[in-house]
């Protein structure tokens, strides 16, 4: 009902690309209603690919929520800290929500922690073009952080020193895993944001690092 990311339609066939080279398989919807107790039952992982606004009901909320303390997994990419405002349990889970963003531009990319199945393969110093985003509400102390982005890089940076773009954790019997990157179509076919993409999605399934 909000801002729609044309990405979008560039990332679901990314990741559906990722699961036949991964062994996983993916499937994807934009109705909410899909969220129940038992239709999550099926799934390793929920992927809120540049979600905007509200997208779930109270029951759904409800039966998410339960989906994650059941050990569920959580992938949130980029815009997904731009929905679900006023709602307490999912700024936790996803960490941050978005305040605002500069134009697109290039910035330097810090990997803060290259043992993580996600930036294991990034170069420690990573430039890239993107939309960055500032945040508030953030919880980036009960997360591990995985990238950071340097605001001298770049114009319009909000977060000072210490500025998050990527982390995980565990959280409320299931993991979570977000990257503020993926706003553009071309992130969709770069090799080293569909490995950093890739490697999220395996740690919410549990698989093995």
């Amino acid at each position: 009902m909000g801002y729609h990311h044309e990405s979008i339609a560039a990332g679901i066939k990314a990741i559906e690309k990722l699961g036949k080279e991964n062994h996983f398989i993916v499937d994807t919807t934009t109705d909410g209603a899909a969220f129940t107790e038992q239709n999550l039952k099926q799934y390793k992982a929920v992927i809120f690919l540049s979600t905007t606004g509200t997208v779930l009901n109270a029951e759904q909320k409800q039966a998410f929520q339960q989906y994650i303390e059941y050990g569920g997994g959580f992938v949130g990419v980029h815009a997904a800290t731009d929905t679900e405002y006023g709602w307490p349990w999912y700024n936790r889970l996803v960490g941050a929500y978005f305040k605002s963003h500069p134009a697109q531009q290039n910035a330097e990319l810090n990997i803060v922690d290259k043992k993580f199945i996600a930036t294991k393969h990034l170069p420690s110093t990573w430039n890239r073009w993107d939309e960055w985003y500032n945040f508030k509400d953030t919880h980036w102390d009960s997360v591990h952080v995985l990238i950071t982005i340097n605001e001298k890089s770049y114009k319009g940076g909000e977060n000072g020193d210490y500025h998050p773009m990527s982390w995980y954790h565990s959280f409320d019997g299931g993991r979570a895993f977000y990257t503020a990157l993926g706003h553009t179509d071309a992130s969709y076919s770069d090799p080293l944001f569909l490995g950093h993409l890739l490697g999220g999605i395996l740690y919410a399934m549990h698989q093995k690092q």
